[in-house]
This record gives structure tokens, C-alpha cells and sequence, in this order.
């Protein structure tokens, strides 16, 4: 059945309707051959009403919004601009930008596609322009832009949280550390080329950064301010509890608003534009959901899920093997699916394997805990995935945009020193469990 699914998908069927008919086409087949009751497929009008009234999943559309009307607005456009004024005299100093202000946008809207393709439309002709690395410039924007997988509030740790059945708050509050840890080590990089190999990140001329200090000031406080504090209002009401991930996804909605009314950007055409992104996005994990829940329900009925579990936690090597397998496994199918599709297909089949290996020497967590670091395990492995070489989302989302002087192998060549730093970043988090779960005991 999981097989027969993958084929559909991977001949040009949509996902959604891939699941679904694979779902029917075994629940047939199953029912004729006596191993499938027809009476379980009754139970699908109510999960699916169970879906649509998950308040935990309406934080994903007012998430997307907040981050389309910042973009469709200018405002990010406006961010990057004043941090290559901040940081263009320096060496390296537009990549440090465009990093600094991926890790916003990441913060803001929570969505790969749509930061790699901000980030690649608005950075990518300025750093060429001013003589950077092609390789590089392309390496830091797809490297910047996947950084929504795991900097809250991402749209994959609200999902996550809805099928690991933990807090989203949690999964924000475990994801910030780690997150930031991988924009750090981003930063070090960058500022590593600078030092040893400064030809591929030329400071901007002065003509491009010479402003008095009043008019940088001004230029910081108007720019790069209101959308920090923003994203400080909604994280931080979310961390200190007094606000639902869907409270603050609202807030946040209303904040980018007035700021884009402020900034005099709240158009007719940014609004209808930022409305019909959201309304796509929305509606492709809506239905995804109703498919895999249909693949879900038939996969159970024909004792799927026992048989999936046996094989996991009867493996040779135990806990270990096990990580190493569910690892390899999202890392491959990150190749071909989207991140929405690899939590709903896999995360309810191995759920039951991961807390049946809480308490071992290798996952010595329990609970909560061990749920909210799986969980971001998974998002830091997705945008291992989406970053490497030659299927990786983040570098279709960035050849859709970046100009015809760019090759291919350029960009999948440049983005190789931040699949090496992804990978460090994945081995600490599972070596050091505490890196997630910190945050979660204060």
C-alpha cells in the first residue's frame, strides 16, 4: 500500500489524491479478500470533522498571512536593504545580511518556499551586482531561507505538534535554540570566507553604505524595529503563555497590517495577493490532511501500523538502528516530498516505536520531552533535505528565481558547506537532547 502510494505520487498525481486513491484502491481489495471491514471507513466523516475543528491548525493560515503581507508589502525587501547598508562595508557583510534576514523571515512566515523565493528575488541580483561568488550568494539564500523549518513559529512545528499530539508552544520553545544555533554557525561561516578567501564576498562600494549616523539611526529604528518587535510580541506571548500559537498567529496578522499601512504598502494588490497565497497554501495542507487520513485509516485496517512497528522495534541495534533509519528515511523521501507529506505519512507510523525507545540509553527522554526533541529532530533532517543536491525543494524554489547567469551546478555546489554544517547541527540534537529540551524546564 505505501509502495503503491509512492508510485502514484511519483507519476505526477497530486499527493493529496495520491494517498486518498491509494487509500480506496486497498480498501477494495482488502474487503474482497476478507481482510479489511468495510464498517472502519465510517469513521472517516468524523476524523475528518475532527480536523476541521482542530483549533491548534487554524494558527497555520494566520502564520502564512502574517509572513505574505510582510513580503508582498516591501517590508522584507526594506529589512535587507537597511542590514546591506548596516553590514555592506564589511567583508562578507550583504551575506551576513541576507542571513540575518532570512532567520526574520523564517521567524515571520514559517515557509520554505516562500522565504527561498523572497530571499532569491530580492538578494540574489544585489549580491551579484556588487561582484559576490555566484556559488556562494546561492548556497547563503537557499541555506537562509530553509532556516523556517526549525525557527518558530514554523508552519511544520505547528503540524508537527497536531500528529505528535505535544504543545505547539513546546515545539516552538525546543526549536528556538537549535534554530538559532544553525543561523549562528551560518554567520561563522560566512565570516570564515570573508577572512580566507575575501574575492567571493567584496564589501559594498562606499558610494552604496555612506550615511550619517543620524540617518542609519533613523533608517533602524523605522525599518528594523517594528517587524523585530513583531516577532518578539507573538513569540514571546506564545512562550510566556498568554497566548494559543492561533491567538498569537492572529496578533501577528494584525501587527504586519498596520505596519504595512504605516510604511503606506497596505495596497488593494499586496492584500489580494497576500490572501490568495495563504488561501493556496492553506487548502494544499488541508487536503493533504484528508488524504493521509484516509491512507492512515485503511493502513491501520489492514494491520499496517503493527507490522510497521514490529519491524522498527524489533531492528538489530535497537534504539540506535532505529534513529539511523527514521533519519535516513525522511532525509530520502525530503527528496521527493514536501515536508507537510512526510509528517502526515510517516510521523502516526512511527509514534508508537519512538516512545517504546523513551528511557533508553540513546533517547533517555520520556513524555513530552521526547516527543517535542523527535519532532525537532525531524524539522532540522526536512531542511537537511530540502538543501541537498540535485532534488532538493529549496534549490528548485531558487532556480525558479535566480537570474539565467546562475547555473545549476552552481547553486548545488554552493550550498555543500551548509549541508555539512545541517548535518553537524543533526548530530549534536541527537547526541545532546538537551539542546531541545533546555527551554522547556525553566
Amino acid at each position: 500500500m505505501f509502495g503503491g502510494a509512492l508510485l502514484l505520487i511519483f507519476s505526477g498525481y497530486p499527493v493529496a489524491f495520491s494517498l486518498g486513491g491509494a487509500g480506496l484502491i486497498f480498501a477494495l481489495i482488502g474487503g474482497l479478500l476478507g481482510e479489511f471491514d468495510w464498517i472502519l471507513l465510517s469513521a472517516l466523516p468524523q476524523r475528518l470533522f475532527g480536523i476541521m475543528g482542530n483549533f491548534v491548525l487554524l494558527a497555520i493560515p494566520y502564520f502564512i498571512l502574517m509572513g505574505t503581507l510582510l513580503q508582498c508589502s516591501g517590508l522584507a525587501e526594506d529589512l535587507l536593504e537597511t542590514f546591506g547598508i548596516l553590514f555592506g562595508r564589511l567583508r562578507g557583510g550583504l551575506a551576513i545580511g541576507v542571513i540575518l534576514v532570512g532567520t526574520l523571515l523564517a521567524a515571520a512566515t514559517g515557509v520554505v518556499g516562500a522565504t527561498v523565493v523572497a530571499m532569491g528575488m530580492i538578494s540574489l541580483p544585489i549580491m551579484l551586482r556588487y561582484g559576490y561568488s555566484p556559488s556562494l550568494a546561492s548556497g547563503v539564500v537557499a541555506a537562509s531561507g530553509t532556516l523556517g523549518q526549525v525557527i518558530p513559529p514554523s508552519v511544520v512545528l505547528i503540524v508537527l505538534g497536531d500528529q505528535l499530539g505535544v504543545s505547539v508552544g513546546d515545539l516552538f520553545l525546543g526549536s528556538l535554540l537549535p534554530g538559532l544555533a544553525m543561523a549562528g554557525l551560518y554567520l561563522l561561516y560566512v565570516v570564515g570566507v570573508a577572512i580566507f578567501q575575501p574575492r567571493q564576498v567584496p564589501a559594498l562600494p562606499p558610494e552604496v553604505t555612506d550615511m550619517s549616523k543620524a540617518q542609519l539611526a533613523k533608517r533602524v529604528v523605522l525599518v528594523m524595529l517594528p517587524p523585530l518587535l513583531l516577532i518578539a510580541i507573538v513569540l514571546g506571548s506564545i512562550f510566556a503563555g498568554l497566548a494559543t500559537p492561533t491567538e498569537a498567529g492572529s496578533l501577528g496578522v494584525l501587527g504586519a497590517l498596520v505596519l504595512a499601512a504605516l510604511n503606506r504598502r497596505l495596497t488593494i494588490k499586496a492584500l489580494l495577493q497576500s490572501l490568495r497565497s495563504t488561501v493556496v497554501l492553506t487548502t494544499m495542507v488541508m487536503v493533504l490532511l484528508v488524504g493521509a487520513t484516509l491512507f492512515s485509516l485503511v493502513f491501520r485496517g489492514l494491520g499496517g501500523d503493527v507490522l510497521v512497528e514490529s519491524a522498527f522495534a524489533n531492528i538489530p541495534g535497537g534504539a540506535l538502528s532505529f534513529l539511523i533509519s527514521v533519519n535516513l528515511l525522511v532525509f530520502i523521501l525530503g527528496f521527493f516530498l514536501d515536508y507537510f507529506e512526510i509528517v502526515f505519512i510517516l510521523v502516526p507510523l512511527v509514534l508508537p516505536v519512538v516512545q517504546s525507545f523513551g528511557g533508553t540509553d540513546l533517547m533517555p527522554l520520556t513524555g513530552t520531552e521526547l516527543l517535542v526533541w523527535f519532532g525537532v529532530m525531524m524539522g532540522a533532517n526536512l531542511q537537511t533535505s530540502f538543501l541537498t543536491p540535485p532534488f532538493g525543494f529549496s534549490l528548485f524554489y531558487l532556480r525558479g528565481v535566480a537570474p539565467d547567469s546562475i547555473q545549476t551546478t552552481q547553486i548545488y555546489t554552493g550550498v555543500i558547506p551548509f549541508i555539512a554544517i545541517q548535518l553537524v547541527a543533526l548530530l549534536l540534537l541527537i547526541r545532546f537532547p538537551t539542546l531541545v529540551t533546555w527551554a522547556m524546564n525553566i
